[in-house]
């Protein structure tokens, strides 16, 4: 990635943020004719106006960016992202404050990013430097983290199979001295993780579906646990999908993704616990040996699970790799995945579901969500809805019937693999942003490892 947040700068150009209730005073402590131009540009410091001042000798002189009013629900945290889109390259700095400096420099990283593996010449970026009072190394590890999660989402699957996560998470390991290993293919039945060896072994042999696990830190720390869904491209299997919704199934990966993200900013800021990240990584493609609807899936835990689509693969995956962690009994379980269209009805492509029982947790994440400017919404793990995923041959089903509340039996199916004793998170995330705004470009999106961090750095930051 580029790093676009610099220390300093001889040649800066200014830059004044602004609300409206702050405008004329600006504009009375500029000169005559600068002030002349903002006006006649329309300059109104609403959320995101950008008006840019020539100087004397005609080169950039100064910029003014608007904040809008404090309580207008256009004002966006990140909205300092819009300025790497529209300013050309160059170094600049803010010299009045912004209401977050902090979110301030991530959005401006964020929104430098740049999707650019396929394209021959790379564009030039503009430059901040970091505002006085922010830690300048945690804002460039964040934006590292979420421009590797971007980049990994954004990656068509005919680059980015199982055995390409699996070389990421061993790049990541690398660089922070983690240990790194894998259960590939058929080793992974005698592992005991039959669902996941089930949903991946229709894929070729060079895309053999695996089971990635990184471990980092000290072991006397207490456990934190991240369980990632690695599904590199679903076909839907032989319930298979129209082509429409094939289109961003490449992005359905996106969970492993972002707890790759999280796992960076965690091990880069050296927090003290013992991390784990097991990602179930599989191709869900459709041959010969594909699993079938109506199959009968004996899983790690020992519950058997009959299948009632084939296009609800994710859960099985994670199924198998929870039962794993949750067997290390971890102060703390994670699990993120691009699970259900179901949670995106619900909330939208911008907020992801949120499930835990425990409601101390539930707050604490909804408060670092709040304060980070990373948004998610709880939803229930309402327990009589489990009668929507009974089975008449097995244990559970994997699909629930009815066509109601598809995101709660997608989690209240995993509750079956976590015990109770654990604080268990699961998030039903889109990772992907239809359209661009102010941070956040078009494409492949981190969600949650923010707020999460944030959760994870109070609850065991002190060592």
């Amino acid at each position: 990635m580029i790093d676009s947040l610099i220390d300093s700068s001889d040649v800066a150009i200014p830059i004044h943020a602004v609300d409206p209730d702050g405008l004329e005073t600006l504009l009375d402590s500029l000169g005559e004719t600068e002030a002349a131009w903002a006006r006649s540009t329309g300059f109104d410091a609403a959320a995101g106006a950008v008006t840019i001042i020539a100087d004397a000798k005609g080169v950039i002189g100064r910029v003014l960016f608007g904040l809008g009013r404090a309580d207008s629900r256009r004002r966006a945290a990140l909205i300092t992202g819009k300025l790497p889109a529209i300013l050309p390259q160059g170094d600049y700095q803010f010299v009045t404050e912004l209401p977050d400096p902090a979110l301030g420099a991530l959005g401006w990283a964020l929104g430098n990013y740049r999707f650019e593996r396929y394209k021959t010449n790379a564009s030039p970026v503009p430059r901040l430097v970091v505002p006085a009072g922010v830690d300048a190394g945690r804002a460039r590890s964040m934006a590292r983290a979420i421009h590797m999660v971007r980049d990994l989402v954004n990656t068509p699957a005919n680059d980015l199979g199982p055995a390409e996560i699996s070389d990421a998470i061993h790049t990541l390991g690398a660089r922070f001295g983690a240990t790194v290993s894998e259960i590939v293919g058929r080793d992974l039945i005698s592992a005991s993780l039959p669902m996941i060896h089930a949903v991946g072994r229709a894929a070729d042999a060079d895309r053999a579906p695996r089971l990635v696990d990184l471990v980092w830190g000290n072991t006397a720390h207490p456990k934190v646990t991240l369980v990632g869904k690695g599904v590199t491209f679903d076909t839907g299997g032989l319930d298979i999908k129209p082509s429409s919704s094939m289109l961003l199934m490449k992005k359905d990966m996106g969970g492993a993704a972002n707890l790759m993200g999280l796992a960076h900013m965690i091990m880069d800021a050296k927090l003290p616990v013992r991390l784990r990240l097991l990602v179930p990584t599989v191709e869900n493609s459709i041959s010969g040996p594909a699993f079938r609807p109506g199959d009968v899936l004996r899983s790690r835990a020992g519950v058997t699970v009959e299948i009632g689509n084939t296009d609800a693969e994710g859960r099985l995956i994670l199924a198998d790799a929870l039962a794993l962690a949750a067997e290390e009994n971890p102060a703390l379980l994670v699990d993120l995945a691009t699970l259900t269209g179901a949670a995106r009805v619900a909330l939208g492509p911008e907020i992801p579901a949120i499930f835990t029982h425990d409601e101390g947790l539930a707050a604490d994440l909804a408060r670092h969500a709040e304060e980070r400017a990373d948004p998610l919404w709880r939803l229930p793990l309402w327990a009589p809805y489990e009668s929507m995923i009974d089975s008449k041959i097995a244990d559970i089903n994997n699909a629930g019937t009815g066509g109601f509340a598809g995101s709660i039996t997608a989690a209240l199916f995993l509750d079956r693999f976590v015990p109770k004793s654990i604080p268990w998170i699961h998030g039903d995330i889109y990772a992907w942003n239809p359209s661009g705004k102010p941070g956040r470009p078009e494409g492949g999106e981190a969600q949650t490892i923010r707020a999460l961090f944030s959760l994870i750095q109070e609850r065991f930051g002190a060592a």
